[in-house]
């Protein structure tokens, strides 16, 4: 069995001139901490997330200082943050309004839809591919090509190898904009915890609770929001499609050719 990590040689800046930066993201209205912001260079291996109590910690270099850092999260408003400004403050509160949402009208069309299983299904035991390292912000999945609507019902995940003993990840779901941008669709976060007591070879997750609408091309992934410690996380590999994956928060997208076995059960637009 062959082991493949997706993270290639990251960029580390000079760990004898960094700053490590701590600081907490709160929900502006409600005066509350936000869990699992995405915080990075937008474009750059540079990046974290913050934890359950929305603290984070991330190491700048001084040369940094003309860069902004993203914050995002699902249900707010992104803000951005010159790194000279932030560090210049006595304080690193970073406050986020909750995202607004337009109700679009709602126009009724008959339309016949077929469910179908999209994505990789396959379960190559050969070629395994996955989480190798605790990374925060390390997300990996397939993209989806379906150039119509559909109405996305369960997902399917083939493990090969986990070393955790649980396990918690955010599922994302994003439109395809073009080869390699991707936009977040959810109104609210998806998050797989499980013990591994309980977790099979297959994973299995209803998605019709949230009501997922996709309208054309889509990627499914899953994103290394919590500190677990020490484990790997494989998964079962299949062929033809690639695997798309992010080193970090706010990083850019790149491609693998081992494919993962991430599958998804959909109504889908003929």
């Amino acid at each position: 069995m062959i082991k493949v990590c997706t993270i290639i040689l990251l960029c580390y800046c000079n760990l004898s001139y960094c700053q490590e930066i701590t600081g907490i993201v709160m929900d502006s209205a409600h005066q509350k901490p936000i869990e699992f912001v995405n915080i990075g260079i937008v474009g750059k291996n540079i990046g974290t997330v913050s934890n359950t109590n929305g603290v984070f910690k991330i190491l700048l270099d001084p040369q940094m200082d003309a860069d902004t850092l993203l914050f995002s999260a699902i249900g707010y408003e992104p803000q951005l943050i010159k790194i000279a400004d932030l560090r210049s403050k006595t304080s690193h509160k970073i406050y986020l309004k909750k995202k607004a949402y337009n109700i679009s009208e709602v126009v009724i069309k008959p339309r016949n839809f077929t469910e179908k299983t999209l994505g990789v299904h396959e379960k190559n035991n050969k070629l395994i591919a996955g989480f190798k390292d605790n990374l925060l912000g390390y997300e990996c999945g397939i993209r989806i090509d379906i150039k119509k609507s559909a109405i996305l019902k369960q997902l399917k995940i083939n493990i090969s190898t986990c070393t955790y003993d649980s396990i918690f990840y955010r599922l994302n779901v994003y439109s395809a904009e073009d080869d390699m941008t991707f936009t977040n669709i959810l109104k609210e976060p998806i998050y797989l915890k499980m013990s591994k007591d309980t977790l099979n070879n297959e994973l299995t997750i209803n998605l019709k609770p949230y009501n997922i609408v996709v309208n054309g091309d889509f990627l499914v992934s899953l994103e290394h929001v919590k500190d677990l410690g020490e484990g790997e996380l494989y998964f079962y590999t299949g062929s033809q499609k690639l695997t798309f994956f992010r080193i970090t928060s706010q990083g850019n997208w790149q491609a693998s050719p081992v494919p993962i076995s991430i599958s998804v059960l959909a109504d889908v637009e003929e």
